[in-house]
């Protein structure tokens, strides 16, 4: 049964690289610790810096087990943070990945269903794949499952790791900085890879009420585009990107001078940063005073298949805190970016709107409106 009763999150997870509590990775995040660390490689790279989730210990096993195992122990506290038991069979499971462990000579066909399993789920997942907007597509999926009326409650998010074969890669794309991940900065040459998990717990808010579930936040929107670019490569004028956040904010009839923040995808590398930072300066620039920009990718590295979903879980936190972690690596914004920006002791973030945008290989810009209405904020001072 199609329904237009609003589609709210009721819990969520993550694991990263500082850590897997909520509370206590966004308190590191703001305080600006960084998860990222020279990783030892065999092999002659770009950079040997790279965030890796602490356990399973990166290099210890193989990457097959280890996107499994951060991906079930994600999923089953998202499953505890919405009061849900893994079996549930009302529960439908969307995962996101870019190539998960598939470039290290494992077949990532049924790594969805092998998380699912670890955590006692049944139902066989759907699996999306969106390159590094795949976390970010499956909460889209996931709110046209319930909105469509073909559930009621969806588990969705992302989960990718670190493997040799990605490092090489982005090494010989030149996509992998040199030196450091400095997003929206005048010196910023590239990105820094990552790894992690997050799931939110997506369910209709006539669902949450009759289970007397918490509501974390709203989703109150999704919205996408693809440009079709390149492979690699974003269109530079940037109207794909103007395109999905325009979608976003136009289906939730939500104009953009009531966005208080905005997660964006903020990679570091050169025309990345640049046709995001266009895009969002051609959205909300009229506003005043218009949303924080901020991002975790400095912080976090760039998790691929997972960022979506782990930014996710950072825009809800940012509006039920009214903080925002600092842009690490930012010292010079670049020129023609006017919007706020946080400091090197982050910022503090006013209203109940925030955006969380994916821009990833092949085009795929996927955008989320979440709203954390004032009797849901928790710790904000």
């Amino acid at each position: 049964m199609v329904t237009d009763d609003p589609v709210v999150i009721s819990g969520m997870a993550w694991s990263t690289p500082i850590g897997d509590d909520l509370d206590e990775v966004w308190d590191h995040l703001c305080a600006g610790a960084t998860g990222i660390a020279p990783v030892p490689s065999p092999h002659r790279l770009r950079n040997d810096l790279a965030a890796t989730v602490p356990h399973p210990v990166y290099g210890e096993v193989d990457p097959r087990k280890r996107q499994i195992d951060i991906g079930a122990r994600a999923l089953a506290a998202a499953f505890s943070d919405a009061g849900l038991v893994p079996g549930d069979p009302r529960v439908e499971l969307v995962c996101g990945t870019s190539f998960g462990a598939q470039l290290d000579g494992a077949d990532s066909d049924d790594w969805a269903a092998e998380v699912a399993g670890a955590t006692g789920h049944a139902s066989r997942p759907v699996s999306v794949i969106t390159a590094c907007s795949a976390g970010s597509d499956s909460l889209l999926v996931a709110e046209a499952l319930i909105r469509g009326g073909a559930a009621r409650i969806c588990v969705a998010g992302g989960v990718d790791v670190l493997t040799e074969a990605k490092r090489l890669g982005h090494s010989a794309l030149g996509t992998m900085s040199p030196t450091r991940l400095r997003a929206f900065d005048r010196s910023h040459d590239g990105m820094i890879l990552g790894e992690g998990a997050a799931f939110l717990v997506l369910e209709s808010a006539d669902s949450a009420r009759s289970r007397g579930a918490r509501v974390r936040a709203v989703l109150r929107a999704a919205g996408s585009a693809n440009d079709a670019s390149g492979l690699t490569t974003p269109d530079p004028s940037g109207r794909s990107v103007v395109a999905a956040v325009r979608n976003c904010l136009g289906r939730a009839r939500v104009p953009a001078d009531r966005v208080a923040v905005v997660s964006a995808h903020g990679t570091g590398t050169t025309l990345n940063d640049q046709v995001e930072a266009a895009s969002l300066q051609e959205v909300f620039g009229g506003a005043d005073p218009g949303p924080v920009v901020f991002g975790t990718k400095g912080t976090l590295g760039h998790s691929l298949g997972a960022t979506g979903a782990i930014e996710a879980v950072g825009t809800v936190l940012a509006l039920t805190e009214k903080r925002v972690p600092p842009l690490a690596g930012l010292t010079s914004p670049l020129a023609g970016l006017s919007l706020r920006l946080p400091g090197d002791r982050g910022a503090r973030v006013a209203g109940t709107f925030g955006l969380s945008l994916t821009l990833g290989f092949g085009g795929f810009n996927t955008c989320l409106l979440l709203e954390v209405p004032q009797a849901y904020e928790r710790r904000a001072a």
